[in-house]
């Protein structure tokens, strides 16, 4: 992994201010897809670092084309119940075809039982064919959206109010659409990466346990998906809810592993004018209050232990000083409760289970026959399901509540190293772009498509420059969002970076 261009801080100021500036003077050249850019001359690398062809400032058409590519994505419905990957793929596939790339690179491999699951593979060679390329990631689909629960048009690109708005907008068409116009803005450029790069957009991320376009790949074409490593979400930066200010950027490496648990009581029923004690809702509802209650082992890690070492500087006051002391072995309790208040960071000290769904009874007028709860964990690394479907069943202490795996278990790996050259790289970026904002290690509460990349000897990274408040951005929740501007920092900071690891 290698850095080469470390342009100035002051080019996504330019870019940014652009939008509302008049065009530049330079002439625009036209381009195969519509986009236009403005080539003004470069600016300088900092002092110590290697120069490479450095990135032009762009005007506001290229902002633009951006806006579209990404709006056209948002605007493929691509949820799993009446969504469409085949056709983003085939979307994505195209603009980069009419910019130039070779058709022979794309390949659209969708799964014969799933015509609406396809994913997007695309090869951008480099000079070195030696070198494994750089896989670039993200997935076209999107968690469910209904319209009458939204404000807005969850499928419709909306700017309001300093935001884009609409389902995917954060999760993860922001990242797939920065890919695509990335290697757009490479073709116009005229500018061809020393280590190969490789596209992946892919299908299914959001719904695992229904069909996954990453196991899709591995299982029927692993060369195809064949890379060095993997930049991916599930990294990014946090902006400070109250305030508005930068408070870190954040780098993934490691992620808890996703299991659901089915927890099941079965029962002869019976007429509803005829209670009885035995009841499988009621046993049903003892058993995950019972789960609700229990909190599991405080465990660190590396990315997390390096998290908070970090965050405690940053907070400062109590909050750092509990920090601090949770590091501690063993962690101060009481500071351990205060930390553990913060949804966020109780979501990284350990496993952590939660009831998502709920179905019972058979008819009105009767006594329920079964009960069904579904249990969502995300297990801290170095567990195997089998051991947290144990002590599941050892919190709801009934043996006539049956706790199971809803699907089989996923193969586990080893969070990938995050080397000191690669965070250097990411630190001198960050930096350059806003400066005084650390960069620190996390490890992902949620899932990413990661999990099985890495297992496979594919270390994927999350990291993205794209700063959001959690607590606002509603991934996956109504009326999702991201920031106008932070979006255009993320496209600018991704396309820095991965200039800087391929050269």
């Amino acid at each position: 992994m290698r850095l080469a261009e470390l342009l100035t801080a002051g080019v996504v100021a330019s870019l940014l201010s652009a939008c509302a500036a008049a065009p530049p003077e330079t002439p625009s050249v036209p381009h195969p897809t519509g986009r236009q850019t403005g080539f003004q001359p470069p600016t300088a690398p900092p002092s110590g670092a290697t120069p490479v062809a450095a990135a032009p400032r762009e005007g506001p058409q290229d902002l633009a084309a951006f806006r579209a590519i990404y709006k056209e994505l948002i605007e493929i419905n691509t949820t799993l119940s009446t969504g469409d990957c085949t056709e983003a793929s085939r979307a994505m596939a195209a603009h980069l075809i009419a910019a130039g790339y070779p058709e022979a690179d794309s390949h659209v491999m969708v799964p014969p039982a799933r015509p609406r699951g396809g994913n997007l593979v695309f090869d951008i060679p480099g000079k070195d064919r030696s070198l494994k390329p750089i896989m670039l990631l993200a997935h076209l689909d999107v968690v469910e959206a209904r319209r009458e629960d939204w404000v807005r048009d969850p499928f419709v690109l909306t700017e309001e109010d300093g935001y884009f708005y609409a389902r995917g907008a954060i999760d993860d068409k922001s990242m797939a659409a920065i890919w695509v116009d990335m290697l757009l803005r490479f073709k116009e450029e005229g500018y061809t990466p020393n280590q190969g790069l490789k596209l992946v957009l892919t299908c299914g991320e959001e719904s695992p346990n229904v069909y996954n376009g990453v196991k899709y790949l591995i299982e029927n074409h692993r060369q195809l998906v064949d890379a060095a490593y993997a930049l991916n979400e599930g990294g990014g930066g946090r902006i400070d809810a109250v305030t508005g200010k930068k408070v870190y950027h954040g780098v993934q490496a490691g992620e808890k592993l996703y299991q659901d648990f089915r927890i099941e009581v079965t029962n002869p029923g019976g007429h509803s004018s005829r209670p009885v004690p035995d009841n499988a809702i009621y046993r049903l509802a003892a058993g995950l209050t019972r789960i609700s209650r229990h909190t599991f082992p405080t465990e660190f890690n590396d990315a997390t232990r390096g998290f908070f070492a970090r965050m405690a500087d940053l907070e400062g006051g109590d909050i750092g000083a509990d920090m601090r002391a949770i590091l501690r072995n063993p962690p101060h309790p009481e500071a351990l409760a205060r930390i553990r208040q913060n949804p966020s960071y109780n979501a990284i000290l350990g496993t952590t289970c939660v009831a998502t769904q709920l179905e019972a009874g058979h008819a009105p007028n009767a006594l329920p026959q079964r009960a069904v709860a579904n249990v969502n964990c995300r297990i801290f690394p170095g567990h195997p399901p089998e051991d947290i479907r144990a002590e599941l069943e050892r919190i709801v202490a009934d043996p006539e509540v049956k706790v199971t795996l809803a699907d089989p278990p996923e193969t586990p790996g080893a969070p990938p190293a995050l080397t000191g050259e690669l965070l250097g790289v990411i630190d001198r970026l960050t930096e350059e772009m806003w400066p005084g904002v650390p960069v620190i290690p996390a490890m992902a509460a949620g899932a990413t498509d990661g999990r099985f990349f890495t297992p496979i000897g594919i270390p994927t990274y999350g990291v993205s420059g794209i700063f959001t408040d959690p607590t606002t951005s509603n991934a996956h929740g109504l009326n999702e969002r991201v920031g106008v501007k932070e979006l255009y920092e993320g496209r600018e900071f991704l396309y820095r970076l991965t200039k800087a690891l391929a050269r």
